[in-house]
């Protein structure tokens, strides 16, 4: 593989890998607010199970569990 094409595909893992956690931060955030959100449940499940799935370990070597605790701390989510 190509340099440019390995840098590309680092790209596009990091930029996967960035969108799901800003969308389980926001939804972490809307949950704090109203712990009833069946829309911010369904998100956290989706990413939590994105962040323990074989795809995700493919794309970063950053520990699935490691990222969703430190998200949690950062949002000061308990649940």
């Amino acid at each position: 593989m190509a340099k440019a094409d390995y840098d590309g595909y680092e790209a596009l893992a990091n930029a996967v890998v960035k969108l799901a956690a800003e969308d389980y931060m926001r939804a972490l955030k809307s949950l704090k607010r109203n712990p009833a959100s069946r829309t911010a449940k369904q998100e956290k499940e989706d990413n939590e199970r994105f962040f323990r799935s074989g795809w995700y370990s493919t794309l970063t070597s950053v520990d699935g569990e490691y990222l969703i605790r430190r998200m949690k701390e950062a949002v000061g989510y308990e649940g």
